[in-house]
């Protein structure tokens, strides 16, 4: 990829399946809607302002980097204001993703994007998205609610499949930045191949305390978080295999909550 398309692409390996999938499994436990194919368009430009927005603050404002972030915030603003007027309710998760949001902007004015709490940042942020869809699914409520808040006047529901599915791609995906960090940036480390299988086996546990497709899942992440570490000792794997490693796990949980969170006992 040019320089110059760097500024407008994200270029991290497996960020852009991260991103997407908490947000369509969302949309499939809830049945699908044009109001959600809507919102998930507008939450893939959110994506794209903030990378382009973190790239900008992190070169201390320097010109080059300034177009994207304002052609994308246009965009963003095209889809998104439309949105809020005719769903206003949407803004109740506003001091959520704002939180998150200055977070990132944080680690990246401090150079500090690839920190362990800059990446449970963005985690959370894409793991939310697994909870904000149902609002606007063909039937939100078919796992039943759990709770609710209250913000701005407005009562949003909390949907139990909605929240399963956000708390399992929340352990998961930080399971894959351990992961990853043990790979590239960490590798070598024992203290992060030690977080990482550690955080791994107790998501295996707790995948097989819910339910056994889970369970399965979380056994073979635990498996390509020991393997491929070793692996890594005698000979070179590139960040493109990692990421294309994590693409396809990405998936694969993906394919899990869909199949295994309506099943949940609990």
């Amino acid at each position: 990829m040019s320089r110059a398309l760097r500024r407008w692409i994200p270029d991290q390996h497996g960020a852009w399946a991260m991103v997407l999938l908490p947000a369509m499994a969302g949309m499939t436990l809830s049945g699908a809607t044009p109001t959600q194919l809507w919102l998930l368009a507008a939450w893939m430009l959110c994506y794209f302002l903030q990378f382009s927005t973190a790239r900008w603050v992190k070169s201390k404002f320097r010109k080059r980097y300034r177009r994207p972030v304002l052609v994308y915030g246009a965009l963003t603003a095209v889809a998104g204001v439309p949105f809020v007027l005719l769903h206003p309710e949407v803004l109740a998760w506003a001091p959520v993703f704002a939180v998150l949001l200055a977070v990132s902007l944080m680690a990246s004015w401090q150079r500090r994007e690839r920190s362990l709490w800059a990446n449970a940042a963005a985690v959370l942020a894409t793991a939310t998205m697994a909870t904000v869809m149902p609002l606007f699914g063909e039937h939100p409520a078919a796992g039943g609610a759990v709770a609710g808040f209250d913000v701005f006047g407005m009562h949003v529901p909390l949907f139990r499949e909605g929240c399963y599915a956000a708390a399992i791609f929340a352990f998961t995906q930080f399971g894959s930045v351990l992961f990853v960090k043990t790979m590239i940036r960490e590798r070598g480390k024992r203290s992060y191949l030690r977080a990482s299988v550690i955080w791994n086996i107790v998501l295996t546990c707790l995948g097989f305390a819910a339910q056994p497709t889970l369970g399965a899942g979380g056994a073979t992440l635990l498996a390509r978080s020991v393997v491929l570490p070793l692996l890594a000792r005698n000979r070179t794997v590139g960040p493109m295999v990692t990421g294309l490693v994590e693409c396809a796990t990405s998936l694969m949980v993906f394919a899990s909550v869909v199949y295994a969170v309506p099943r949940i006992g609990w």
